[in-house]
């Protein structure tokens, strides 16, 4: 085994080297074919010349050893069949029963449905990625040791640490793929599905801010102590938002402690030329200090200069798992600004385990690769059964620590990246004890 695999590699080398000489000849005798050997021709054949010598010079540094080219061809036909099939399986199982009962009870068009069936495969796609470089590196390396190739790595000198160095590249380029993916695919498409069905079906969405919608903005008034404290500056709320005009609405507005107006509408839309709200068909009702009106002002059009923050409440209210992190950020700007601070924990959590989400393809790829390198035998079942005890329970110590964090025992740092801080040192425990036999 050991002699075949010295072989491979001096074949290899000699056909990187013969074809590189051959390319370099045939552009030489090109090149001085053109003007019958003139000055430009002979530099550019020194140049050919002297970038040849220097590959030849430099060849072992910058090219891939056989054994990386060799594991990295086992690993990457399996992740790509495991793609496929972890997610078609997570849209089958996971939203495909719904989504056909909401078809035949609730009237929802096919056409409709089938295109929120294909926006929901980015988001199981997403989540497939680090399944399945569990299963790959299982498999793959499991493989590996069963047919004794490892031994023969082994018995060359080559350590443990640089077998399994080609699983955490993987693991590594998945990592960078899953966190474009979710990024930039999955949160659009999860918000077009959600439109889809608010749109057809009339859905309630616990995040989306089209109807009933409360916004308290805040003043900070310095007191005689030299503390400073919140105080509530205005009131506003909106019976419906269709996201562009608000209906039936009523401001309250304070001055100091004192309730001073009172602003009633049938609807407003946000003026961004001028800056302003433009409210129509309402009365303005003013107040005296005991509380009582004073004096009433009808409308048919009137502008009010007030805070566009309301509408960009109502206009970005989406679900964590349907923004992107810098549009989250936005929103918790928002949530800040009104006091949301239940809200506001959720989305700190949430913000958190996506960012830590993508990096569980690390944990994954160095936990399988491990665990595939043991000198027991492993077979396809026996792989795929123990991918799925470990999977199920790293999400489910997910959800406890996520959980964690939303009620406050955990900070949303914490509840986000613990998972993976404890799946990484249980990965290179097993990696320093398993290098030790």
């Amino acid at each position: 085994m050991i002699k075949l695999i010295k072989d491979k590699i001096d074949g290899y080398r000699k056909l990187a080297y013969s074809w590189l000489l051959q390319a370099t000849n045939q552009l030489i005798v090109r090149q001085c074919s053109i003007k019958g050997g003139s000055t430009k021709s002979l530099m550019l054949t020194k140049v050919l010349q002297s970038l040849s010598n220097l590959w030849r010079s430099q060849k072992g540094r910058f090219s891939l050893s056989l054994m990386d080219r060799y594991i990295g061809g086992e690993l990457i036909p399996p992740f790509i069949f495991s793609v496929g099939l972890v997610s078609s399986l997570g849209v089958a199982i996971g939203y495909l029963s719904d989504l056909a009962n909401k078809v035949v009870e609730s009237n929802l068009p096919l056409m409709q449905a089938m295109e929120i069936l294909l926006l929901k495969v980015p988001e199981f796609t997403a989540y497939a990625l680090p399944i399945s470089v569990m299963l790959t590196t299982l498999l793959t390396y499991g493989r590996l040791s069963n047919d004794s190739e490892l031994i023969a790595l082994r018995a060359c000198g080559v350590s443990l640490y640089r077998i399994i160095t080609p699983a955490l590249i993987l693991s590594l380029v998945v990592t960078g793929i899953t966190f474009v993916f979710s990024e930039l695919v999955v949160p659009s498409a999860n918000y077009r599905a959600t439109s889809i069905l608010v749109e057809y079906l009339k859905e309630e969405h616990p995040f989306w801010q089209n109807k009933d919608i409360f916004y308290p903005s805040y003043e900070e008034v310095d007191l005689p102590n030299g503390e400073t404290v919140k105080r509530l500056k205005h009131l506003f709320y909106a019976e419906k938002f269709d996201g562009q005009k608000m209906k039936t609405l009523t401001i309250l507005e304070w001055i100091g402690s004192n309730l001073n107006k009172i602003v009633v509408s049938d609807s407003a839309t946000w003026n961004s030329r001028e800056d302003t709200w433009d409210f129509f068909n309402g009365t303005i009702y003013k107040l005296a200090p005991d509380a009582s009106y004073s004096d009433t002002f009808p409308f048919k059009h009137r502008q009010l200069s007030l805070t566009k923050a309301p509408f960009e409440f109502a206009l970005q209210g989406r679900d964590p798992y349907e923004m992107n992190v810098v549009q989250a950020q936005e929103y918790m700007k928002l949530l800040r600004m009104i006091g949301d601070e239940k809200n506001l924990r959720t989305f700190q959590v949430r913000i958190q385990q996506k960012l830590a989400f993508p990096f569980i393809c690390v944990v994954f790829g160095l936990v399988g690769s491990v665990l595939g390198v043991r000198p027991q035998q492993m077979g396809r079942a026996t792989s795929f059964g123990l991918s799925v005890i470990i999977i199920f329970t790293y999400y489910l110590l997910g959800f406890v620590i996520g959980s964690l964090g939303l009620m406050g025992v955990l900070s949303p740092f914490m509840a986000g990246w613990l998972p993976n801080f404890l799946g990484l040192g249980m990965g290179c425990w097993l990696l320093y004890r398993f290098s030790k036999c």
